[in-house]
């Protein structure tokens, strides 16, 4: 695992506010939310980035959506709601381990930023 920020606490080396684990991803609330709702769900594996994503790692993709999909049902995001994955410096990745942001609960704007 990773020396990053997420893989400390994958190994539960620091607190997260967890809302779902399975054997392959883990869910918790961002530290510093966007929106009303403002989850991170990260694969336990380590990959750095969605750019280092192989074709082996198709699978896991679509469960970290698939996941998101159903955390968004459970905090009751019906009117709507954001994935978002940022990828490398210009991408706003902050955070060299691949995570998928689901934001919520509020209007959300388009361009994003």
């Amino acid at each position: 695992m990773a020396d990053t920020i997420f893989g400390k606490i994958i190994r539960r080396e620091i607190p997260a506010d967890i809302v779902y684990e399975d054997d392959d991803c883990l869910a918790f609330h961002d530290i510093t939310p966007q929106a009303p709702t403002h989850l991170l769900v990260i694969p336990k594996q380590s990959i750095p980035s969605l750019a280092a994503v192989t074709d082996a790692d198709s699978h896991l993709l679509g469960h970290l959506v698939r996941v998101a999909t159903r955390l968004a049902a459970e905090q009751g995001l019906e009117a709507g709601y954001r994935l978002v994955v940022n990828c490398g410096t210009d991408g706003g990745q902050t955070v060299d381990h691949l995570h998928v942001h689901l934001l919520g609960g509020r209007h959300l704007g388009w361009p994003p930023g």
